[in-house]
């Protein structure tokens, strides 16, 4: 069983930046694909990004490209996503998601219970 709970979501000016965090609870984190969501008011849950067990592969919604950087250090069993130049229309509750598939959108095995990133213009 794996627990994951994300953090350092909050309000940030347009052109802003915030880190979030996923810290994941077991000794299997490095045996799982990990990939982050987001879901704004009304919509759909979207994909933002994705990283490798080893950390080596990377990939980025061309939404957030260039602006966002996913990164995970197995040691600490944490998945990182820095989001730099935050524009109002990325506001939305943010997950994070572990798959033991090699597919993007395939089957999720865990979820974490999200964290709230608000944009202000």
């Amino acid at each position: 069983q794996v627990q994951l709970v994300e953090s350092g979501g909050g309000l940030v000016q347009a052109g802003g930046s915030l880190r979030l965090s996923c810290a994941a609870s077991g000794r299997t984190f490095s045996m799982y694909n990990m990939d982050w969501f987001r879901q704004a008011p009304g919509k759909e849950r979207e994909f933002v990004a994705a990283i490798g067990r080893s950390g080596g592969s990377t990939y980025y919604a061309n939404s957030v490209k260039g602006r966002f950087t996913i990164s995970r250090d197995n040691a600490k069993n944490t998945v990182y996503l820095q989001m730099n130049d935050l524009k109002p229309e990325d506001t939305a509750v943010y997950y994070c998601a572990a798959r033991e598939s090699d597919y993007i959108n395939d089957r999720y095995n865990y979820w974490g219970q999200g964290t709230q990133v608000t944009v202000s213009s």
